[in-house]
């Protein structure tokens, strides 16, 4: 069971209600203060491991969060007297909070600085704010940025993990990849990206916990998990589910999108999120084949889970297989 300290439980509510404070704000100004709050209470999480990597990480995070939020205030008042010019400012600063790309280089090197608890806030928590704000601004003339930042932040996530080693490195990649599957869903419908971001953040935690009780960091540290091969199975069962393989959990979202997509005639950018996470399965497949074809000699790295434990996180993503009627495709 985990157990948090007083300071991580006091910054983790902090963390959950600059969220909050973000999106029921009615004005700019309060959606600021609620991005503030969520900032400063994630730099103490971040460096609550005290070593190099953490501080480092958390002093790179500041700045950009910063740097993003600088930007944000100060186009804000410009929308009193422009329309559309304060409007792609105000894109590029949300996308930069989030880490979609263009704006994505400093998602992998923080990650790579971070403990995996805090890498599952960063992939899932921290991304609600921005993108919900991002809503606010959509419209017929901004749709071509969210359209660009989808497609691109497909094609970098996916190619961007090919020749990564490091795990939270290509998790950090497959969130960038998530990303464009994110903006196709938000500027079809909210309700489909609610859909979309409590899946994802389902199985993407679940993954987390997993390495995170494994001390897995590198690809090689695979061949440790366990002696049994059940567990590695289960492992990367959640990895298909990430990856959108059918029949696991994360199919479904990603289909919703698809079907969204092709209704209104956007088959182009349809064709560009499937073929991307094509590739994602790819690495995910050879992360699979790796931990089950090579063996390793007993080390002293052997899961601190027991089968039970194991199956209960994953059991998650078998879902769709067990309960196939309570699995509503919001339309």
């Amino acid at each position: 069971m985990l157990m948090l300290s007083p300071p991580a439980l006091l910054f983790s509510i902090c963390l959950i209600s600059g969220i909050f404070i973000s999106i029921s704000s009615s004005s700019w100004f309060m959606a600021w203060v609620g991005l503030e709050l969520n900032l400063l209470s994630f730099i103490p999480l971040i460096t609550h491991k005290r070593n190099t990597f953490s501080s480092e990480a958390a002093f790179k995070y500041f700045l950009i969060q910063a740097l993003g939020s600088a930007i944000l205030l100060a186009t804000v008042p410009l929308l009193l007297m422009f329309t559309i010019s304060p409007k792609v400012l105000m894109f590029c600063s949300l996308i930069l909070k989030m880490g979609a790309a263009p704006l994505h280089f400093w998602l992998p090197a923080i990650m790579q600085g971070m403990t995996w608890p805090n890498c599952i806030i960063l992939m899932t928590a921290q991304k609600i704010a921005p993108i919900l704000l991002l809503s606010y601004i959509l419209c017929s003339q901004t749709m071509i940025l969210f359209t660009t930042t989808s497609i691109m932040s497909a094609i970098i996530g996916g190619l961007g993990g090919l020749n990564q080693t490091l795990m939270r490195k290509l998790m950090a990649y497959s969130s960038i990849n998530h990303m464009a599957w994110m903006l196709a869903a938000l500027s079809l419908s909210t309700p489909l990206w609610v859909h979309y971001i409590i899946t994802y953040s389902l199985i993407s935690s679940s993954l987390g916990i997993l390495f995170n009780h494994t001390q897995i960091f590198h690809i090689k540290h695979l061949m440790n998990i366990s002696s049994s091969q059940i567990n590695k199975t289960l492992m990367f069962l959640t990895l298909f589910s990430l990856g959108g393989l059918p029949p696991f959990l994360g199919f479904i979202p990603k289909m919703s999108v698809i079907k969204e997509l092709v209704n209104q005639s956007l088959l182009v950018w349809s064709f560009i999120l499937t073929m991307s996470t094509l590739i994602t399965l790819f690495y995910y497949v050879r992360l699979t084949l790796t931990s089950l074809t090579m063996v390793s000699p007993k080390t002293g790295q052997e899961s601190k889970l027991s089968n039970q434990k194991i199956s209960s996180i994953t059991f998650i993503n078998l879902l769709p297989l067990i309960f196939p009627l309570t699995i509503v495709i919001p339309l």
